[in-house]
Order: C-alpha cells, then structure tokens, then sequence
C-alpha cells in the first residue's frame, strides 16, 4: 500500500479518490485506471499530440470568440488563458506522455482519456500561471475551461482524424514514396538483364528483370495514390456536434473555427463535418481510411513475397537476386542466410490486414443511434496500422531494397532452357507443332533451339529472330 507521501486527494462528481502524488492527471483518470486492468496498452503518442492539438485549437476558438474570458462560470483572465494554451503545446510535444496511463480498452467513447486529457492540460496550465496544482479547487478546470464548447462524443473522434492523418502525411506517404523510388531505381538499372517468367509459378516467356521491377516500382505508386485516398477519409472533423452531435452549450461557429486552426496548424486540409449528427455517430470515414491501408498491406505484402521467392536459394532455389546478409539464418545449419527483411514485413502486413477485420466489425456494429462506442480500439489499431506500415518499409529499404543485387548470370541461364521460347514460334509453325517441340524438348532434355536447328523448321534468319530473347520482350509488328 502506499504511503501518504506517495499519494494526493483528488475529488470528482462521484467523490474523493487516491491519486499519485505528483501525477498532473486527477480522480477521473485514476478511477479509469483503476477499472480498466487490461491489455497494459495505452494512448499512442501520435493520439496523445493530437488530443492536444485539438485542445490547442479548440482553446484558440473559445479565446476568440470571448468564451473563456466572458461572463460565464469562473471566467480565465488573459494569461490564464496563455497558460492553458501553453499546457495544450506541452501535450503536443509529448513533454507529458508518461501522465496517460489509461488502457485502450475502456469506455467505449473515449471519456476517460478525454478527460485524463482535460486534468492534465487543466493542473499544468495551474501550475504555468504560478498556481498551485494540489489545491482541491481549480482556477483552471478540466471541464469548464479545457473542455469548454466539447464533449468526449466530439473530440474524440476528431482527434483520431488528426493523430490518423497527421501519421499518414508525415510518415506512411513519404516512406511508401522512397520504396517506390527505390524500385524504379532498381527497374532502369536492371533494364537489360533478360530473365525467364513465372505463371503458376511454372516457366513462361522472357521478360527482362527491370519489367519486373517496374511492376514492383508500380504497385508501390499506387499505394501512395490510395495513402492519399486514406487521408483524404478523414478530413472532415466532428468537433463542434458536442453530445448527440446537436452542438448544446457551443458556440456556432466554433466547429468551423477549430477544424480552421488545425488546419492551419497542421497543413492538412481538415474541414468541419458536413453533417454532426453523422460526424459524431458513425466511423465510416475511418473504415474507409483503413480499407485502403489494408491494400496497401496486401501490396507490400505480395512485392516482399516476391522478392523472396526471386532471392531463394543461392544453389537450388531460383537466385536471380540477391539480398544483404542480415544475420544467421538457422540455429543448426551453419552459413544458412535466410531473406528475414521479407519475412519481417509479410508478418507486419499480415497484422495489419487483421487489423481492417477489427476496424470494419466496429464500425458496423459500434455506432447506435448518437455515438459509435468502439473509438479507443478503432484509433489504437488504425494508428498500428499507420506505425507497421511506415517503419516496416523504411526497414524493409534499408536493410533489403538499397543493398539488394541483380544475379544477372543466374537470371540469363534460365531462359535458354525454358520450354516456353516456343511461344515466339507460333506465328511460324502454329501453336500445335510448337506444343509437340515443348514436349519433345522436356522428354529429352534438349532447349527449344537445339530441336529446331536439329530438325531444320526455320531459316538460320527466322530462327535467330524468332528466339531472340530480348524482343520476346517487348510487342511485334510482325
């Protein structure tokens, strides 16, 4: 138990409860903590800095609109509300992350960490303006002051927009961006490099390395359209519907103003809901946001796997290119290298895809009638998703993509022997006659040339042309 030095009275609506001594949080968030012994998983901090940002901005449009200094209950003065706003600043900079100890899986709207957000804002904007942050009535309160013109059904949700968009901007596009510049790096430099292809992972027609890299390069293109997109799904911010998404007890204007200021603030082109009853009940937009960063998962997913596959080996494997040695492969074979970047992010994107399975159950089932009370998860695993997906690929470049290595011997010895140059000869010999050459070539062992020079079926010219590798590689004329 702990002693009384460890330990302050805070009080509540329901009464007095034991808070730690030094915590800036106070009653509500310690009985949230206290109920809610579950996963040891707490806010993120990218939704810890956005719960700011949102305080920050909706302080700035109370301040403007004369609410916080008016004639209302306990009116701020004007560095009081100076203190709040720099109490808001020290949030976003994550100054107080270690005060949110508050699990995931709590009420369904988000309540309790609101209000952890509101008393911490509140006892560090007290302590800022040179107050004393114990004492038991507040000059700054968490509810009439931080939460002024809010309610948790509100900022919530307006906050998962903001930590969402704000990670996807700052760190999904540009980590998807530098994959796709890598891969079309790798396309143009291994542009020569003819190699054999696969369909059902059996032989088929030439094609060069840089085309199959350049598909690569080009999948990776559309994931950053479709990271776009998922920003895009979350623009528009409920804040300003407070309870039932009606605005009781707020200003007006204040919606508009607060999506304004982060907008401002943040350079993302947020906009107030266009409709609160719908911005506060459903998470549409973020089952949206999410469906494409599950593509995007299955994307990287698939060009990882693929590049797996191309590297297996190096003797009897395909080895066509060759991945950096990260680390021992195996306990008990000595020298085995295993492709452990690849593995690493077709685990990550796997977790991700499940992750969509949880954001589309609670947005279908969450939200009845006014509220949708499946937020704290939804925020918590679509902000997961954003955080794998953004490290995950600038690991899988810097540890594989970067340093990876065409094996253009490998690569080149393959097509001589595929049983599917007698593709090009179809225009020639029809496709009957070249299925016979396919099957006469596998029973004994000979390539597609060898029996067609044995048996004379072209001019030396036709024939020269006709299995020239590198034009299989691209459309004829004739």
């Amino acid at each position: 138990m702990p002693n009384d030095a460890d330990i302050r009275i805070e009080k509540d609506s329901m009464g007095n409860v034991e808070v730690p001594a030094q915590a800036y949080y106070g009653a509500q968030t310690q009985r949230a903590v206290e109920n809610f012994p579950v996963s040891g998983w707490t806010m993120a901090p990218a939704m810890i800095s956005a719960m700011g940002r949102v305080k920050y901005s909706c302080g700035i449009a109370n301040r403007d609109l004369g609410k916080l200094t008016g004639t209302g209950k306990n009116p701020l003065d004007d560095s009081q509300v100076e203190s709040l706003l720099a109490a808001t600043k020290d949030v976003i900079d994550g100054k107080l992350n270690d005060q949110f100890p508050i699990d995931v899986f709590q009420t369904g709207s988000g309540t309790s960490s609101n209000m952890n957000v509101n008393e911490v804002i509140a006892n560090r904007a007290i302590e800022i303006a040179g107050g004393d942050r114990f004492e038991a009535t507040k000059p700054i309160h968490p509810n009439d002051h931080v939460n002024m013109g809010q309610s948790t059904n509100d900022t919530f949700p307006t906050a998962i927009h903001v930590a969402t968009a704000i990670e996807i901007k700052q760190r999904l596009i540009p980590a998807l961006k530098r994959l796709e510049e890598q891969l079309t790096a790798k396309a143009k430099q291994w542009d020569q490099i003819i190699k054999i292809g696969r369909t059902h992972l059996a032989d088929a027609t030439p094609l060069r390395l840089g085309q199959e890299f350049g598909g690569f390069a080009r999948q990776i293109t559309m994931s950053v359209a479709r990271a776009e997109k998922a920003l895009e799904a979350v623009l528009e911010l409920p804040v300003g519907g407070t309870a039932v998404g009606s605005g009781i007890n707020t200003h007006p204007e204040f919606g508009r103003r607060v999506s304004k200021v982060l907008a401002d603030e943040t350079g993302i082109p947020f906009v107030e809901a266009v409709n609160h009853f719908e911005g506060n009940a459903q998470r549409d937009g973020l089952v949206d946001c999410h469906g494409h960063l599950k593509t995007i998962a299955s994307t990287l997913f698939n060009v990882s796997n693929n590049i797996r596959w191309l590297s297996s080996g190096p003797r009897c494997g395909f080895n066509e290119v060759i991945l950096p040695t990260r680390q021992p492969g195996s306990s008990i074979m000595p020298g085995k290298i295993n492709p452990v970047m690849c593995e690493s992010m077709m685990q990550l994107t796997a977790r991700v895809m499940g992750n969509d399975q949880t954001i589309t159950v609670c947005g279908a089932t969450g939200g009845q009638f006014q509220l949708n009370i499946m937020m704290p998860v939804m925020g918590h695993t679509t902000l997961e998703s954003i955080q794998l997906l953004a490290q995950g690929t600038e690991a899988f470049i810097d540890f594989c993509v970067e340093e990876m290595e065409a094996n253009a011997e490998v690569c080149e010895s393959f097509v001589e022997k595929s049983l599917s140059m007698c593709t090009s000869l179809n225009p020639y010999i029809g496709y009957e006659n070249a299925a016979a050459l396919a099957k006469e070539a596998f029973k004994s062992g000979k390539t597609i040339r060898e029996l067609c020079v044995e048996k004379e079926l072209l001019p030396e010219a036709d024939l020269k042309e006709a299995l020239d590798p590198m034009r299989m590689t691209e459309p004829q004329e004739s």
